[in-house]
């Protein structure tokens, strides 16, 4: 009998040591996420930490998931009822997502250009102001210029300038 209860107690532990790491790489790839998103200002070192921990990611994230399941394996021994599995999926499901996650550009799903643009001369559009600012290109005799104002959200426009493909973002 001491055996078996020793043995639970042991597996409290373990069920906190997976839950930690779960939440680690969780909260890994989260913190990219949370500082940097469009319309809100960003500070220098909030984008120079988001940049370390979203290329660090891949590698942290499949460390994690690997000392995550060997975790889950030694826990595995102690789920002897059927509700018991519920945390143990949920504790998997949680440090299993940010692996697929860190291997995802996020932020092309919130910058991606418009799939399929259409270009007019200054001349006959109505709503661009003479006072809009723009982005303006011009390559071999040939310009071009998009307003800010319709960048904003997008913040990228791919295009054709002179012949060469170009890449504008705001």
């Amino acid at each position: 009998m001491e055996g078996a209860r020793s043995g639970r107690a042991g597996a409290g532990g373990t069920w906190a040591l997976a839950a930690l790491v779960a939440l680690g790489v969780f909260v890994w790839v989260a913190i990219p996420v949370v500082l940097i998103r469009p319309f809100k200002a960003q500070t220098p070192f909030g984008v120079a930490l988001a940049y370390e921990l979203r290329q660090k990611a891949p590698a942290v994230t499949l460390v994690g998931l690997i000392l995550l399941l060997l975790v889950l394996v030694r826990l595995a021994r102690h789920v002897t009822r059927g509700w018991q599995w519920a945390p143990f999926v949920l504790i998997a499901a949680l440090g299993g997502f940010p692996v697929w996650f860190a291997r995802q550009n996020h932020f092309e799903w919130m910058f991606n250009p418009l799939p399929d643009p259409t270009y007019a001369p200054a001349t006959l559009v109505d709503f661009v102001d003479d006072r809009d600012m723009v982005v303006a290109v011009e390559i071999g005799g040939d310009a071009v210029a998009w307003p800010v104002r319709q960048m904003a959200y997008h913040h990228i426009v791919q295009d054709k300038v002179g012949g060469v493909p170009v890449v504008a973002t705001y």
